[in-house]
């Protein structure tokens, strides 16, 4: 009962941490109307929330062979209750850019060390765990923008607000859960930050080669998901409505794929995830009309979301207690920094005058060839699992 006390906390905390990140993008009207600014500098503010989760979590893998894993976790909390409170109360867009900044190292420092707890407090049931407390964070993604428009009917300030108290009470009572939980030994031997990650850079570089591309793709395709809608004739509001099912689909997702991670075979079933995306963003590219794209853009948003659990159980699964922290915060930095490029380098094809449509379409065809050749590599025993 202690570690579910515990396991509930965390996923509260998770949601408020994820909706840290993506609560400035329904924002970015009213930051352009309140502090009189050009949409460059708009976009740059969400740029630095998630610049800010990449930041910092090579440096909380140092600390986690050092820190006990759930203080790091408390830690994140109380940073997210200080940087929301900044950014509610910023009266200049420099104030607001470093509140962005300290929202997005919170949720960077936290996944960093939670994945690992979560993964060693259950340790017979990881993928499960990482299920539901992946589809705690997804659930942010689907109400992010009806909480912001809630608001907006008071202030925008609100927002921040209620995610600053939140926060504050969410950790307050994950400080109180841990406090009576019988912590896992098995952390307290990754000891040596560098040692660690460089004795397991095989099973970092097969986990990013396999879901790298994919995660690139996806950042590009659910950036200008809803552009993308436009080009092929739905309305704004259709094109949203579009976007928001790729969401709402990634929340079942989590939940089931996270249980099929403790079933099956890690390697086969990130691959079968990753034939499945591809296949799913090529019939994307080929239908017409708002009925085929809704069915299509829900099939997306399930197989992509299937993948994250999916790669958090392979890796921690797989690592042993002595490199997992360590390990794990390399990988996920690498894997952070590979998505975030997505999007840019999309811009740039479109830009070059490139159809939507060609460049998924090639995506796909790319990601499906890959996972062939993964395949025939990991039938010859050649992939680390």
């Amino acid at each position: 009962m202690a570690r579910a006390r515990l396991f509930a906390s965390l996923c509260g905390l998770v949601f408020l941490l994820n909706l840290a990140r993506i609560i400035f993008a329904p924002l970015l009207d009213v930051f352009i109307g309140e502090f009189a600014i050009g949409e460059a500098t708009a976009g740059l503010i969400v740029t630095l929330a998630w610049v800010g989760s990449a930041s910092l979590r090579l440096p909380t893998g140092w600390l986690l062979t050092k820190v006990p894993r759930h203080s790091v976790v408390i830690g994140s909390g109380v940073i997210l209750a200080v940087a929301s409170g900044i950014t509610a109360t910023a009266m200049t867009v420099p104030q607001l850019m470093a509140g962005a900044f300290l929202m997005g190292i919170a949720s960077g420092v936290y996944f960093v060390a939670a994945n690992p707890l979560l993964s060693e407090l259950y340790p017979a049931r990881i993928g499960r765990v990482m299920g539901i407390h992946g589809a705690s964070s997804q659930t942010a993604a689907v109400v992010a923008a009806p909480f912001v428009a809630l608001t907006l009917v008071i202030d925008w300030r609100l927002s921040l607000w209620a995610i600053a108290v939140g926060a504050a009470v969410i950790t307050a009572y994950t400080w109180f859960a841990a406090r009576g939980t019988d912590m896992p030994r098995a952390g307290r031997a990754d000891r040596d930050f560098v040692a660690g990650a460089l004795s397991e850079w095989r099973l970092v570089v097969t986990a990013l080669v396999i879901v790298g591309a994919a995660s690139f793709t996806w950042q590009g395709l659910f950036n200008f998901y809803e552009l993308y809608m436009q080009s092929k004739g739905l309305s704004d509001r259709a094109a949203g409505a579009m976007l928001t099912i790729v969401f709402a689909a990634g929340v079942p997702a989590f939940y089931f794929s996270g249980d099929l991670a403790d079933r099956f075979p890690h390697v086969p079933y990130l691959l079968g995830i990753v034939g499945a995306f591809a296949a799913s963003l090529l019939a994307l590219t080929l239908v017409e009309g708002l009925v085929a794209l809704a069915a299509i853009s829900g099939i997306v948003g399930f197989v992509i979301h299937a993948m994250f659990p999916a790669t958090d159980t392979y890796l921690l699964d797989t690592l042993p207690d002595s490199t997992r922290g360590s390990t794990y915060a390399v990988f996920s930095s690498a894997w952070m920094l590979t998505q975030a490029l997505g999007s840019y380098v999309l811009g740039l094809f479109i830009e070059r005058g490139y159809s939507y449509d060609s460049v998924f379409a090639s995506a796909a065809l790319f990601l499906g060839t890959t996972v062939v050749v993964l395949v025939l590599l990991e039938r010859t025993g050649r992939l680390p699992s």
